[in-house]
């Protein structure tokens, strides 16, 4: 039975923590094994992408294996094959599949039908290699998660979703501050709440600022919302992280953005530049971050 990464809880609170360490390891002795050795990991990508594409792509180098790169455009994907008869047809073809797209779904049509494992790159409901790559730059410098607080300010996303399971995974406070009528999905928020995630929704970005340790956020309107931007703008008016929201979290507080940021809207261009090594950072850590989680999918952790 093949392991699939489609979201953050696809592992353990134990397997998540050891990820975190190993991939800190990677990072730090700049690793290179065989794991991959004789292996391909075949990347599909519906949406376009510089960091996914570029980091899993080096990562499964890092690891011993080659990669091959399809998007809709260059491949059955873009001529509605089945996606229940591509999934058959890749799985005796290579070894793993990287995939970047719209809808959830399309991930859990490749695992029913396919046999080989599943890791997903983004998807509109979950982003979990960019959160556990968020989380590790918070581990690399305050390793004791559980004794932070973490402010979401902006959309209910995709990124909200992972962030919310990563609190319940790693036992950190989180408050996402979202505009009414762009709040995360309910179901993923009183899942966590059940499994005793100290997770808190609101519409005050203050109430998120207050205190924290980290800020986060991400861009008002994701790729496929291009037409909502201007609505946007009118309902995220008061939740960009700029130097007055900052000044209400604790002294040495952190800001992180999974990029591309757009200055002046989700994030201030002074508040992006006093905090741009940590957001560069955790773009460097989605190399290392992915390959613990593909060195997890292979069971090798």
């Amino acid at each position: 039975m093949p392991r699939n990464y489609l979201h953050i809880l696809d592992m353990t609170r134990e397997e998540a923590h050891a990820a975190l360490k190993r991939a800190k390891v990677l990072k730090e002795g700049d690793v290179r094994t065989k794991l991959l050795d004789g292996k391909t990991v075949i990347l599909i990508f519906e949406k376009a992408s510089t960091r996914t594409r570029v980091s899993f792509e080096i990562g499964v180098r890092h690891l011993g294996g080659q990669t091959v790169f399809l998007t809709q455009h260059e491949s059955q994907l873009g001529r509605n094959e089945p996606l229940k008869d591509t999934a058959r047809v890749l799985s005796r073809y290579a070894d793993a599949l990287v995939v970047r797209t719209f809808g959830q779904e399309k991930l859990e049509t490749l695992v029913k039908w396919g046999s080989i494992p599943v890791v997903n790159a983004l998807t509109d409901q979950h982003h979990p290699c960019q959160v556990m790559s968020d989380v590790l730059a918070m581990y690399e410098r305050t390793p004791d998660l559980p004794s932070l607080k973490v402010g979401w300010v902006g959309d209910g996303n995709n990124m909200a979703h992972s962030w919310i399971e990563s609190a319940q995974l790693f036992g950190f406070e989180l408050v996402l501050a979202c505009p009414a009528g762009y709040t995360p999905d309910p179901g993923i928020l009183a899942a966590a709440k059940a499994a005793g995630a100290r997770v808190t929704l609101t519409a005050d970005p203050a109430a998120a600022a207050r205190d924290a340790d980290y800020l986060t956020t991400d861009v008002w309107a994701s790729m496929g919302q291009e037409s909502e931007q201007q609505r946007r703008e009118v309902a995220f008016e008061g939740y960009q992280l700029n130097s007055r929201l900052l000044s209400l979290a604790k002294p040495g507080c952190k800001v992180m953005h999974c990029l591309p940021a757009h200055r002046g809207e989700e994030i201030s261009e002074e508040v992006f530049e006093m905090n741009a090594d940590m957001i560069f950072d955790e773009a460097e850590n989605r190399l290392h971050m992915q390959k613990a989680i593909l060195e997890w999918v292979f069971e090798a952790l």
